[in-house]
């Protein structure tokens, strides 16, 4: 989704996580739909401090109504 910034720090097999409005703009969704399922645990993400960060396989999977092996979806608790 991002463009490439020429960051060589992340070895070629290892794509960067997305941010919320890298998934809206994959799903064709708002940002806060994005949120919503997030804190519901129905979009699977990562909490990184008080971001949230999506795994674009995860995300990939998702779209195509498939759950990843292994993959728990844990719903986040409100602040």
């Amino acid at each position: 989704m991002r463009a490439d910034h020429g960051d060589d720090s992340l070895p070629n097999d290892v794509e960067a996580l997305w941010t919320v409005a890298d998934v809206a703009a994959y799903l064709r969704v708002s940002r806060s739909w994005v949120y919503h399922r997030a804190e519901v645990g129905e979009l699977p993400c990562l909490r990184i401090g008080a971001l949230l960060r999506f795994d674009p396989t995860r995300i990939r999977a998702y779209a195509r109504g498939e759950t990843p092996p292994g993959a728990t979806v844990v719903a986040l608790r409100k602040r």
